[in-house]
């Protein structure tokens, strides 16, 4: 079963693949409260026809570990410090991942994060708006995942240091409210 909790807030820029477990779970339902679907997804047919339901016409398979990056290490970690930068999507963002694992971190209604661990079979869909940030474990440092598009494949990331807020963001942000 998927694992969900608060992290624990003790990040670091060395250490933020780490589990930051602050011991307190999170369930499923409350995850759900803040737009955040999760599934088990077992065949590629159970994702095709997510995909169908969803009106998903594109999808990419990216995969994350030095390898991925001639085994270049500082640029392995540049693409790590990225994905962890805290940002947001105008669109809706699904990961399923099918290797590996790794954690998405979001902000719930009191801006606190978090923390989801996913490994092979979990699906993520995240709201177009939603403050979020992706990191590999500090186990395994390598996913594959299947990214799946409404359009043509791409990946706009908002960072909130930006002080950028779209129409995407405020809706997420309305549909949230306290």
């Amino acid at each position: 079963m998927v694992e969900v909790y608060y992290h624990d807030n003790k990040d670091t820029a060395e250490n933020f693949t780490e589990a930051h477990n602050s011991g307190e779970s999170i369930s499923l339902d409350k995850l759900g409260s803040i737009g955040v679907i999760y599934k088990n997804i077992t065949s590629i047919d159970e994702l095709n026809k997510l995909a169908s339901q969803r009106d998903y016409k594109n999808r990419d398979v990216v995969n994350l570990d030095l390898a991925a990056f001639n085994n270049d290490i500082d640029a392995y970690n540049a693409k790590m410090k990225q994905f962890y930068k805290e940002h947001y999507h105008e669109d809706e963002e699904i990961r399923y991942i099918t290797a590996g694992e790794g954690y998405f971190d979001v902000r719930d209604k009191n801006d606190r994060w978090i923390r989801t661990k996913l490994v092979a079979n979990d699906l993520l869909i995240l709201p177009a708006g939603i403050y979020h940030r992706f990191t590999l474990t500090d186990d395994l440092k390598q996913v594959t995942a299947i990214r799946l598009f409404k359009d043509e494949p791409k990946w706009e990331a908002i960072n909130r240091d930006s002080g950028i807020t779209s129409a995407a963001r405020e809706e997420y942000a309305s549909s949230i409210a306290v």
